[in-house]
């Protein structure tokens, strides 16, 4: 049986980027069992096209499901007496970061952090859309643009007179993505790199190994470290990503980091623990 490739998904967020309250205020409408209808405007004290925004945030977000059920770790997370429920904790945009690009919803997140950066470690919005266009050439290239700029708005917060335009990148205190000066053509181009990898807890890179149902229970440093792998995602060097396996074998019992005669495998030697209570383990130290 050929595994095919998830279908590409682009648009849907009316245009406006993640804001920082958002998902907070998303998910307690959610929990009010309260619809994102006419009045929702009033509700959450948004325009009628933000209200289709942040419904659309949450389940990039895999915030909710597609049944718009609230799932169990964003519950934990943003209830109000919850883990992190203002996103306080460098930890929680990671965790929020992994999730965009793992779930695919919005599949720009996941195709520039797995594919795009590999080839063109300085890239254009004219590269992206290009390279999109040669995988699936019913893609509209007006969505494409828009999707650009909202993930440029995302990861990369530019200064402006607008005090709060400036500051509104979700993700820009990762300072994963970066300008990279302009090509021929004067197109700004931008780098990706992780200068925080070292600040990212073991623990959340524990959770979201635990999270893969396709992983048993030995994992190998090349499962991930493969082009749509964990490393990617989190931009890890080899390096980096060794450190947190060590550290995560020193610190959970019955979990080991192995690393014989080349083989680098993290082992669970007494089945797995449940994904949640690392998360919780870590929020509640």
């Amino acid at each position: 049986m050929v595994e095919t490739s998830p279908k590409l998904k682009f648009s849907g967020h009316e245009s406006f980027h993640c804001r920082q309250f958002w998902l907070k205020k998303g998910f307690d409408h959610i929990q009010e069992n309260r619809t994102f209808n006419e009045e929702a405007v009033l509700d959450l004290g948004v325009g009628k096209n933000m209200v289709g925004s942040i419904r659309f945030w949450l389940r990039a977000f895999d915030i909710v499901n597609e049944d718009s059920e609230i799932n169990e770790w964003a519950n934990h997370i943003f209830k109000d007496d919850g883990w992190d429920p203002y996103m306080e904790d460098e930890a929680t945009l990671w965790l929020l970061h992994y999730k965009l690009c793992q779930n695919n919803y919005s599949s720009i997140y996941n195709f520039i952090f797995t594919e795009l950066r590999k080839v063109r470690p300085e890239f254009s919005k004219q590269h992206f859309i290009l390279k999109v266009s040669d995988k699936d050439k019913g893609q509209s290239k007006n969505s494409l643009d828009k999707d650009f700029t909202v993930f440029t708005r995302t990861y990369f917060a530019k200064p402006s007179k607008d005090k709060e335009e400036s500051f509104s990148g979700l993700f820009s205190e990762l300072e994963l993505v970066k300008e990279a000066g302009e090509d021929n053509q004067n197109n700004q181009l931008y780098h990706i790199s992780n200068r925080r990898e070292n600040l990212i807890p073991w623990q959340l890179i524990l959770y979201c190994i635990l999270e893969n149902e396709s992983f048993g229970d030995s994992i190998s440093i090349k499962d991930l470290t493969s082009p749509k792998g964990l490393a990617s995602i989190f931009v890890f060097s080899i390096d980096e990503l060794e450190n947190k396996l060590i550290e995560i074998g020193n610190n959970i019992k019955g979990v080991v980091y192995k690393n014989d005669a080349g083989v680098k495998e993290l082992q669970f030697k007494n089945g797995k623990p449940k994904a949640i209570e690392i998360l919780k383990a870590y929020y509640e130290k």
